[in-house]
């Protein structure tokens, strides 16, 4: 028993030094093709600090342990919304862009909703369902990279000396070492993680939707909170509104179809009062840039998220 719970904090540590591994090096390759910051904060960073997510869910797909690949991304998405942003604006309030207010926000929204749906329809998640996800995710990319190169320019550095381009041949190496470590780190601590929650489950008579809602969702999402906690102190407030909302569509888009497409998955129904709580959460987040104070996520409204984190928390007590 204690020696799962030892593996279980493990696959947590790999989990989260593979997924630093992968962002460090992932974004200064990006860096050095010139790709604007804004891209590298809502796809490389976003994916980066949704790693765990990933390799959790694949790894419990592939295992056909469909209650912890669903449960996983629906506790990742709450945790998100309502623990991570919360907490976040709690400790300095988060300001809102344009493009955030008016066009990412209610993407997210949408998407759960579309989710949702594909979730119910004939309560799994199918091949078909799988590809449509994918689709989604592509085109959603498609955005940022637009949106990316309408807000920021490229640089232009033409003329780069010998000693220079020495430098970045052996920094470049060195960024897909750590790319592939990061990837290495991650899948190892996937299945310590996985396969150990399913240990402690069975030894506590719990379901692994309860684990995997919980535990698994809290310690998959730590990257996330790491970066936006970091950010909203840094007064970065994009990159921790972009994170967020980038690793909930990620989650929803990329690692339940990637996680389908490889062995469709069952969806328990019950998962709708925790889908309830993402929407709701998703809509409160659109709706705080709109009343006082204005643009912004204030602290008030990061306590407001918190409570209904706590609520949500309180109704797996009494299932």
């Amino acid at each position: 028993m204690i020696a799962w719970i030892i593996l279980i904090i493990v696959g947590f540590l790999l989990l989260i030094k593979g997924a630093d591994f992968l962002v460090e090096g992932a974004s200064n390759i990006a860096k050095k093709f010139h790709i604007p910051e804004i891209i590298i904060g809502l796809t490389i960073v976003s994916i980066g600090t949704s790693m765990p997510e990933l390799f959790i869910s694949i790894t419990s797909a592939i295992n056909n342990h469909s209650d912890m690949s669903i449960g996983n991304i629906v506790g990742s998405n709450i945790a998100n919304l309502l623990l991570i942003l919360g907490v976040s604006s709690s400790i300095k309030s988060i300001k809102f862009k344009r493009e955030t207010r008016l066009i990412e926000i209610p993407m997210c929204f949408a998407i759960s909703v579309i989710f949702l749906m594909i979730c119910n329809l004939g309560q799994d998640v199918s091949r078909i369902d799988a590809l449509i996800l994918l689709v989604l995710f592509v085109l959603f990319i498609i955005y940022t990279i637009v949106m990316g190169k309408k807000g920021e320019n490229f640089d232009k550095e033409d003329d780069v000396d010998e000693e220079k381009t020495e430098n970045l041949s052996k920094s470049s190496i060195k960024d897909v070492v750590f790319v592939v470590l990061g990837i290495a780190l991650l899948r190892i601590g996937g299945d310590l993680t996985v396969n150990n929650a399913v240990n402690v489950a069975k030894y506590f008579n719990l379901s692994e939707k309860i684990i995997s809602v919980t535990i698994l969702a809290v310690g998959t999402s730590l990257p996330e909170l790491v970066t936006s906690i970091s950010a909203a102190i840094k007064e970065k407030s994009d990159i921790a509104i972009g994170n967020i909302l980038g690793s909930n569509i990620f989650n929803m888009l990329l690692i339940i179809g990637a996680s389908a497409m490889i062995s469709p998955i069952t969806y328990n129904v019950s998962y709708n009062l925790d889908m309830a709580f993402v929407i709701v959460g998703t809509f409160m987040l659109s709706i705080f840039p709109i009343i006082p104070p204005k643009n912004e996520m204030s602290r008030a409204n990061g306590i407001v998220c918190i409570l209904m984190c706590i609520g949500y928390l309180a109704t797996l007590l009494v299932k």
